[in-house]
């Protein structure tokens, strides 16, 4: 199991609370680029939508852009493959006002690509100046030591 892509910026600006690995309905060449690492998580959130979960915002750049469809878009809207309990379950989360679902990480298990789903609440500013005091103090004893 390899990770082909993560979502850096997902940890500092929520708190997760829950993690869930969906896979995601993709083409054939949309697939070979994301194995090569032409695959962004940043930015990308999960929404419930006729009893379906939807990844927005994820890119897949083609790998050979004279091969890609004349039409293709690299941040349509892809379709996650969740059973109805984790659906269910995912929506009754998201209901709630504070709770938002973003894509953590993207890897390759027995030869298909699965998103690690964050559920979670977005950190207020105070929570991230505290996140950086930490990250800096640790940077100082790794320094000094």
């Amino acid at each position: 199991m390899s990770i082909i892509a993560e979502n850096r910026k997902a940890h500092f600006d929520y708190i997760i609370e829950e993690t869930i690995e969906a896979g995601i309905k993709l083409l054939g060449f949309e697939v070979k680029s994301a194995k090569h690492g032409k695959l962004e998580l940043a930015g990308s959130y999960v929404i419930i939508r006729g009893g379906e979960a939807w990844l927005i915002n994820s890119k897949i750049a083609p790998e050979q852009p004279k091969n890609a469809p004349a039409d293709y878009e690299p941040s349509h809207i892809r379709k996650l493959l969740l059973n109805k309990k984790e659906i269910s379950r995912l929506a009754g989360v998201l209901d709630q006002k504070t709770y938002s679902a973003v894509g953590l990480s993207a890897k390759v298990k027995k030869n298909l690509i699965k998103i690690e789903i964050g559920v979670g609440r977005s950190k207020k500013k105070s929570d991230k100046r505290e996140t950086i005091k930490k990250r800096e103090t640790l940077r100082e004893i790794r320094r000094e030591v």
